[in-house]
């Protein structure tokens, strides 16, 4: 076991792992963040995808010693069903939602790219989720749901 401190949604924590532990166990089974969920394992699906310094990174892939001293963001960190994010009501607003299973991932590659491009066209929108699956979409109501976020977040321009 090593003691780490992880910086999660704007709080250290403090938490024993094994060597091996992966950051999607951590913030799972140790700190009881569930938004990030395991798919495949492999970096493949965007379940499990979070905010790492700034970029997403699939949590499945990330050994939980390498998040020591990084900024992770997670849905748990953006919003709440009392205090959306302007992201989280776009989705709603938009019918985006349906399972669920996909739609942390989703919201955060979706927060990842409006920080770094306000106004981003259809395909680059398409581009920032496109490691992120859905198999209950056709992906049209999510891409609608992050121009409407987009437009949001500028004041409805």
């Amino acid at each position: 076991m090593k003691k780490i401190e992880l910086n999660v949604n704007g709080k250290v924590h403090s938490v024993e792992i094994d060597e091996d532990m992966r950051l999607v166990d951590v913030l799972r089974d140790k700190l009881g963040l569930l938004g990030a969920k395991e798919g495949c394992g492999e970096g493949e699906c965007g379940a499990c995808t979070v905010i790492m310094d700034g970029e997403t990174v699939a949590s499945c892939l990330v050994m939980a010693f390498q998040a020591e001293g990084k900024e992770i963001l997670t849905i748990e960190g953006l919003g709440d069903e009392n205090n959306l994010h302007p992201i989280q009501k776009a989705f709603l607003d938009e019918g985006a939602v349906q399972c669920g299973f996909c739609i942390p991932g989703m919201v955060l590659s979706a927060k990842a790219l409006l920080d770094k491009n306000p106004s981003p066209n259809r395909n680059e929108i398409r581009e920032a989720i496109s490691g992120n699956l859905c198999r209950c979409t056709g992906y049209n109501k999510i891409v609608n749901a992050v121009e409407k976020a987009a437009k949001d977040l500028q004041g409805g321009k």
